[in-house]
């Protein structure tokens, strides 16, 4: 793929195949790389998720929001942050765009890592500290399907000056 930016799109279904420990650790140095707000590193923390049995309670936690992914970026964020939720979607682009460039899909889930702050024993079994919420999950793997990339060019409104 030449730009993995426009050629990055929502897989909605994925392989039960495992990502490899390689394209794991590429995917958490994308992870780090994020910009944070005012350099307050200390407002987010991420947790790679490949352990099967807590993927499955998860996606039961989250009426399966996750789409069965091998793997799961959980991204929590302080809740007194002010840029925390910025934060974490800078991360979670981040994490699909270095998922395209290794052929693999992904999916943001804001409704499923929402949903999962209503249980705080799987909060608890991520290792989330108190005083922190998850804001998305970043579902990945290999797309079940192939997707035609959409065309994105005028999608939104645009002025240059």
């Amino acid at each position: 793929m030449e730009n993995p930016i426009l050629g990055r799109h929502a897989v909605c279904k994925f392989k039960p195949a495992a990502v490899t420990e390689t394209a794991v650790d590429q995917l958490v140095a994308a992870f780090e790389a994020a910009p944070c707000g005012m350099h307050q590193v200390e407002d987010m923390a991420g947790v790679v998720v490949t352990d099967p049995a807590l993927r499955e309670t998860i996606e039961a936690a989250s009426n399966n929001a996750c789409y069965g992914a091998p793997l799961l970026f959980a991204i929590a964020t302080k809740n007194d942050s002010s840029f925390g939720d910025r934060d974490a979607s800078a991360a979670a682009e981040n994490i699909m765009v270095q998922a395209a460039a290794l052929n693999l899909g992904s999916v943001y889930v804001m409704s499923g890592a929402l949903a999962l702050n209503d249980h705080p024993e799987i909060l608890s079994q991520l290792g989330i500290d108190q005083g922190y919420s998850l804001s998305v999950i970043v579902a990945v793997g290999q797309a079940a399907e192939p997707a035609a990339v959409p065309d994105r060019t005028h999608r939104y409104k645009l002025i240059r000056r």
